[in-house]
């Protein structure tokens, strides 16, 4: 099975927010574990940047996952998630998250 790359969308007004949730995003990359080892290949995140096409998204976020499974796991477990989200939701006003099957 070839990786699953998530892409998710944050709508944060506020750059102090903004730069809350990458933080948090710089810790749960260290410490998001599945059976007490690392399972998440590679993340990247940063502000987006102004353009009409963002309709509005702040910051961008690229998470690959070995497996659908695994994304799964980082949704409804891990608790490295949680706490990003427990910092992302009361800043943010809206999340996008799509998720594929990389083919290339």
């Amino acid at each position: 099975m070839a990786p699953i790359e998530r892409i998710t969308l944050f709508k944060i007004p506020d750059e102090a927010g903004r730069d809350r949730v990458l933080e948090q995003y710089k810790v749960m990359a260290k410490t998001a574990t599945k059976n007490g080892k690392p399972y998440i290949l590679s993340a990247a995140a940063g502000h987006s940047f102004p353009d009409p096409r963002n309709k509005g998204y702040t910051l961008s976020v690229k998470t690959t996952f070995g497996s659908l499974e695994d994304m799964q796991y980082y949704d409804k477990e891990c608790e490295a998630h949680k706490a990003l989200k427990a910092v992302a939701k009361p800043v943010m006003e809206e999340v996008l998250t799509s998720y594929f099957e990389n083919v290339l």
